[in-house]
Order: structure tokens, then sequence, then C-alpha cells
């Protein structure tokens, strides 16, 4: 039986039998299993913002970003269009990226505390950034269906970091829930009901089978870094850097020499 295309709905499941990352990301990268979004991260990248009118925006799904043996996973929600969408690295070229970047690098997490493009020289230690939803959606919401099609990319990125990673960081309630929706999938005893999200939500997870390494992990819950968030005092810095600091801390990553 043939492979699906990217253009069919049976593409992203695929992604469950990708042998390493760049795999995951190369079948990724191809992917057009969403009409809507497909049509409208090309529409972005078409009439673009004024700002960026003599860029060539990436418009394809966007690969995850960082240590491939992270000890920590960063869970947002989707690329921005004129972020992510733009440069083709989550979390790259907006506000949103700003804000977390900075704090990944006072955390001792990144070797600096600005990403603007995929060429930037950002390097991110011990953590990982992902996502339940790799193109960019019209006003920042992804459908129930599209977040659906969109999982395999999460599942199957949490088992191949599974060896190393300790701490998962969820940023808002849907990162939070495709989060735990991925884990009960891969053998990880979520409680039911099922926790809910909180800034600052701390769960410990075990195995349904204790024999599985690792075995535990540890979720943790903080606002997403969107501006609505963080221009309105929701989400500070300061509690962005107690919840890093407290993933770094459990995770046992060394953090990066401080350069100040």
């Amino acid at each position: 039986m043939p492979a699906p295309s990217p253009d069919d709905e049976a593409y992203p499941a695929v992604a469950r039998t990708a042998p390493s990352l760049a795999a995951l990301d190369e079948h990724l990268v191809r992917c057009r299993a969403c009409p809507r979004l497909v049509a409208w991260r090309g529409e972005v990248a078409r009439t673009k913002r004024a700002a960026f009118r003599d860029e060539e925006y990436w418009a394809r799904p966007v690969p995850s970003f960082g240590d491939e043996r992270a000890g920590i996973v960063v869970v947002g929600l989707a690329p921005a269009a004129h972020g992510a969408n733009r440069t083709g690295r989550m979390f790259t070229g907006d506000r949103s990226g700003e804000f977390l970047f900075a704090a990944l690098h006072r955390a001792g997490l990144a070797n600096q505390p600005r990403g603007v493009s995929r060429d930037d020289g950002l390097e991110l230690h011990g953590v990982r950034l992902v996502a339940p939803v790799r193109c960019a959606p019209p006003a920042n919401k992804p459908t129930p269906d599209e977040r659906r099609r969109c999982s395999s990319y999460l599942a199957r990125e949490l088992e191949l970091l599974a060896p190393t990673v300790r701490v998962a960081v969820a940023l808002g309630q849907i990162g939070w829930n495709a989060l735990l929706d991925a884990l009960a999938g891969q053998g990880w005893a979520v409680p039911r009901p099922r926790p809910r999200f909180a800034h600052g939500a701390e769960v410990t997870l075990g195995r349904t089978e204790p024999a599985a390494a690792p075995a535990s992990l540890v979720v943790l819950g903080s606002f997403h870094v969107s501006q609505q968030n963080t221009f309105t005092g929701r989400l500070t810095p300061a509690m962005l850097d107690d919840v890093l600091v407290a993933a770094r801390d459990l995770a046992g990553v060394e953090p990066l020499p401080s350069r100040a």
C-alpha cells in the first residue's frame, strides 16, 4: 500500500514511525494535511507585514528547536504568523519569543537572550521547544481537527526524547492538555480526573509499567508567553523565571555560566 501524500489527512500519522528527530523533521516540513492552515500560512507569506516585506517567509510546518538530548521540553501552542511562520524556527522573530528566550537565558538554558533568525547563533542548553500544532493558525486558534491531525508529531517527539527528558513545561492550557493526552498514550499514569492547568501547577507522573524508564516525569504549568499575558502583567518575567528555574533544577540541568 503506497504511503499517503503530504496532502492526505493520514500523512501526519506516518510520523509515528520516524526513527530519529531528523527524520521526524524531514517528514514534518512536507506536511499539507490541513487545508485551512496551508492556505493561511501561504497567504501570510504572500501579503507579509510591512516590516518584513523584503524577507522570504518560511511558510511551512515549523520543526522543534533545541537540545536533542534535552532534560526539559517546553510545550507551546503553534507558530506565530509573522514569527516562526516567517523565520522557520520555533518562537523566533516575535514578542512572545523575545520574552521566552530572555527567560531561558536568565535561567542558564540559552547562550543568548534573543532569537531573531535561524542563523543568529542562538543555542538552547538542556531544553527543547515543541508545539502541538506546527503551522500558524488564523487568529492563533487551531481547530480540534487540526490539533488532532498534528498530534502525531508531538507524540513521536516525546517518545524520541523520552530517554533524557525529566521535566515538561506546558505554556497555556492547550499545551497542557495536548501534553497530557500524548503522555497518557505512552504509558504514563495521568490521573483521572485530569490535573487542572494553572500557572505554577506541578504534577509528577509515574509509569503504568514500572519497569519502563524513566520512572517519573514532572509536568509544570505556566501561562503562555503571548502578548495578551505579558503585556497585561498576567505573566511577568519573575513568574516565568520561577517556573524555568524549577524545571532546570528538577531535571538536573547544569546552567550555562553567567556572562554578566
